[in-house]
């Protein structure tokens, strides 16, 4: 019984860290958001699943495209945009910046930069399209295995790369996670895959490229990662796993 009440307790860290859900956290312990990082993937299916939820009631009664976007805003708002903001910041110090220092300097300061709101703009369009031009039965199932794998391959930096900023809300994040906690991760990560046909998992191959891509460049720019990275690694990898599922449909539909 203390096993699962810790594991709650580690669930709840991360829900109120990652959305905006009213729960109360008392005796809150920074070390618990380390923990907690194998339930990050987990986080992305309730997140996912209440975009699919109200993609599914307005689909019934509005355009599939209005539905769509409704889907959007509904996770934007449960997570207060919070990997949104960290792809802007992330986009705005990496294109803005030139040594590590400076980097992550701009990474740090509030307002948002050319660079990062084209990229916000860009990735809410991609995202748009690429979810509106999916098989509409799909959609809700896509929403869901496309928030949960993008926050594993965020785990996945951490379990990877070391944390090089020394301050900010992010720092609890900088450490190693487990081999136990990682399988966990994996497991709530890829588990909403198992339910796409065989052929919609040659999706995981774009998202894979632009890990290793966005892995390698935060290395090489600030030796590795920052909250924002994280957030925009999320992003990133979402939008390239939408992208991935056109892609093998589109592939597939010929032969």
């Amino acid at each position: 019984m203390q096993c699962l009440i810790r594991q709650w307790r580690l669930l709840k860290t991360a829900l109120v860290f990652f959305t905006r859900l009213p729960l109360q956290l008392p005796g809150y312990d920074e070390a618990e958001l380390a923990r907690s990082t194998r339930y990050f993937p987990l986080v992305g299916i309730l997140v996912g699943a209440f975009g699919a939820l109200v993609f599914w009631l307005s689909d019934f009664v509005l355009t599939l495209e209005l539905a769509v976007l409704l889907s959007m805003v509904a996770t934007i708002l449960l997570t207060g945009a919070f990997h949104e903001d960290g792809l802007s910041d992330a986009v705005d110090g990496l294109g803005g910046g030139w040594e590590k220092e400076q980097v992550l300097t701009i990474m740090t300061d509030s307002r948002v930069g050319s660079y990062g709101a084209i990229a916000i703009v860009l990735a809410l369009l991609i995202k748009f399209q690429a979810l509106s031009h999916q098989p509409t039965v799909l959609i809700p199932l896509v929403l869901i295995a496309g928030h949960a794998l993008s926050r594993f391959c965020a785990v996945l930096v951490i379990a990877t790369q070391h944390y090089v900023k020394h301050e900010g809300k992010s720092k609890p994040l900088a450490t190693q996670i487990s081999s136990g906690e990682l399988l966990t991760a994996a497991v709530f990560g890829l588990l909403p895959l198992a339910f796409l046909e065989v052929q919609m998992l040659l999706a995981l191959l774009p998202a894979a490229l632009v890990w290793l891509w966005f892995s390698a460049k935060i290395k090489a720019r600030i030796g590795g990662y920052t909250g924002d990275c994280l957030g925009a690694m999320q992003q990133l990898t979402e939008i390239a796993f939408y992208l991935g599922l056109l892609a093998s449909v589109a592939m597939f539909a010929r032969f």
